[in-house]
């Protein structure tokens, strides 16, 4: 029997972060929504943190790496101050202790990586080099590539389709900016979905609007 918050992956799962409680963390002054989640304290775990004006969290080792995207405000750690729009990977056995002065709001995903995905990332998406997408209409800034993972930020002008196409490895989407829709369904901001491995969609944006996309997702295995 699966437990935990949406721990079912070969179920489609939609969540409007924005209509969710913050939840008390831990550490006082620090508060999650969780999308998804294994354990209480540990395990594989998606959430929106919010960190108030000089909130810190303990030092603490990756075990399964960590993944964060800032969303609002300064997030910051022994390598260095992050402001919007930063995207940070911490492999697995790194270590360090964030805070934030000036407080700030992170998507962050931990226990997802491969122990032998050892590349520390660090991308600003306010400077790094915008490629055209596939579709006219489509821009794309490539994050991270490992194995079947693949993980970008897609940009969509307002009435932009994207052709039908099937997930192999599962995909995830976090709505950053406007509207993005598909035959099931419109997301405004805030809407995170997981969509299991084999699911087919056509997406499009008619308000446009950008997007966190991941692809080729490492789900735990069934047992």
């Amino acid at each position: 029997m699966k437990t935990g918050v949406n721990m079912d992956f070969d179920q489609r799962v939609v969540v409007n972060a924005n209509e969710m409680e913050w939840m008390e963390s831990r550490l006082p002054n620090v508060f999650r929504r969780m999308l998804e989640r294994e354990n209480a304290e540990s395990g594989r775990a998606t959430t929106i943190v919010r960190f108030e004006p000089n909130s810190a969290f303990d030092s603490h080792i990756h075990v399964g790496g960590e993944e964060f995207l800032v969303l609002e405000g300064v997030f910051s750690d022994e390598t260095g101050d992050f402001g919007p729009g930063m995207y940070i990977r911490n492999p697995v056995g790194s270590e360090h202790r964030p805070h934030s002065k000036e407080g700030c709001v992170i998507f962050v995903k931990l226990c997802q990586m491969d122990v032998a995905d050892q590349d520390a990332v660090r991308i600003d998406s306010n400077r790094d080099e915008w490629l055209p997408g596939l579709e006219d209409g489509l821009t794309v800034l490539p994050l991270h590539q490992f194995g079947s993972e693949n993980v970008g930020l897609v940009k969509w002008r307002p009435g932009t389709t994207f052709q039908r196409h099937s997930h192999p490895g599962g995909e995830e989407i976090l709505v950053l900016d406007g509207v993005f829709e598909d035959e099931h369904g419109r997301y405004p901001k805030g809407t995170w979905m997981r969509s299991p491995a084999g699911s087919v969609h056509t997406p499009y944006s008619a308000e446009g609007g950008m997007i966190y996309v991941k692809t080729g997702l490492n789900f735990p295995s069934a047992s």
